[in-house]
């Protein structure tokens, strides 16, 4: 009898979409939009994950409005301008046999920096700065810009703006949407109490303070089709005294199942520059597998220093995660797939433009 399949290289089914494989391409910023419109530079660095056979392709982080992006270089869904240009990705995607989602965001006080190779904090507004926001009027470092602290209406709007990014969404042919709520973002900047002194029913309490994020994701989850899954990003933890952890994680992870949510993907970090780091290969997977253990009918993603095939395989049988999503090993090799499948002894599932290639671990 031959081996069964890799778990890396199962089918999932998530809602009414299959995911070919377990393999993820996690969203990283690319910085390099302009006015927030995906260029054919998107097309071809998102475009060769699927041609290499990931199983789901994840745009960068997407601002739900011009003051939510990172930098000025950030990809944006906030017009419908911007449909069409995702939609060229999408299409293409699908044209390979992947799937496509988009992670849509908001940067809250750590938006309008520049990008990394460019410089560090905030940028002015005589080269394409703006005024920021957050719970609070503290600012994530002294480099940073100041945010203005968000009254009622504007928890309203932006809650409003990331469900016309949803629309916006489903109309570019996207296959899942994940809310951004982690890495010191103005989502997980409401979550922690190292970044949320606010004294109304947004701060204070853990039900206060996972109050927004519940808001955008049960609008999200109303606009967005049934058939379609809906994820969710958060850093499980601040890596700081009295910051978010990974027991309030868990704790949401619940109410976020019960919202409709498909997937959490559980990253770590990003809020605090006193955050104490202890990384190292798979670090982050502790943390998804205490989210699973407490809550195995939620789809569980891992992520961070996953860059080996039976690394992935062994969190996947060992019953960590479900789906494994993968960074910086894709930048150093968009076919890390492929090689992946010939690692576990898998016929790689690629375009029959690349089936004549040859690839060793």
């Amino acid at each position: 009898m031959s081996e069964p399949t890799p778990l890396l290289f199962q089918p999932l089914r998530l809602a009414g979409v299959t995911l070919p494989n377990r393999v993820v391409v996690s969203p990283m910023c690319m910085y390099s939009a302009q006015g927030g419109y995906a260029n054919d530079f998107h097309l071809v660095h998102l475009g060769q994950f699927a041609l290499s056979g990931a199983g789901l392709v994840f745009t960068e982080a997407t601002a739900v409005s011009p003051e939510g992006r990172i930098s000025p270089e950030d990809l944006g869904l906030w017009d419908d301008q911007q449909i069409a240009p995702l939609g060229r990705i999408t299409d293409f995607i699908h044209a390979q046999g992947g799937r496509v989602g988009i992670q849509l965001a908001h940067a809250g006080r750590k938006a309008s920096t520049y990008a990394p190779w460019r410089g560090r904090g905030a940028v002015p507004t005589e080269r394409g700065g703006w005024e920021v926001i957050g719970p609070d009027g503290a600012a994530f470092d002294p480099t940073y810009p100041t945010p203005v602290a968000m009254t009622a209406e504007d928890i309203a709007r932006v809650t409003a703006d990331f469900v016309a990014a949803t629309r916006r969404a489903e109309i570019a042919g996207f296959d899942t949407v994940e809310v951004h709520a982690a890495h010191g973002y103005l989502l997980h900047e409401f979550l922690s109490p190292l970044s949320n002194s606010r004294t109304d029913a947004y701060g204070g309490s853990f039900e206060n303070r996972t109050r927004f994020l519940l808001e955008v994701v049960r609008a999200v989850r109303a606009v967005w089709p049934t058939h379609k899954p809906l994820f969710v990003r958060v850093s499980a933890t601040d890596w700081a005294d009295g910051g978010w952890d990974a027991d309030q994680t868990t704790q949401l992870a619940g109410q976020l199942l019960n919202e409709g949510v498909a997937v959490l993907d559980v990253s770590s970090g990003g809020l605090t520059t006193a955050q104490q780091i202890t990384a190292g290969p798979g670090y982050q997977v502790p943390f998804a597998a205490q989210v699973k253990a407490a809550h195995p009918d939620l789809h569980v993603m891992a992520v961070g220093m996953i860059d080996r095939p039976e690394q992935a395989e062994s969190i996947l049988q060992n019953r960590d995660a479900d789906l494994i999503a993968i960074a910086r090993a894709f930048l150093g090799d968009p076919h890390w797939t492929q090689a992946a499948a010939l690692a576990l002894g898998v016929k790689p599932e690629v375009a029959a433009q690349y089936a004549r290639s040859t690839r060793s671990t």
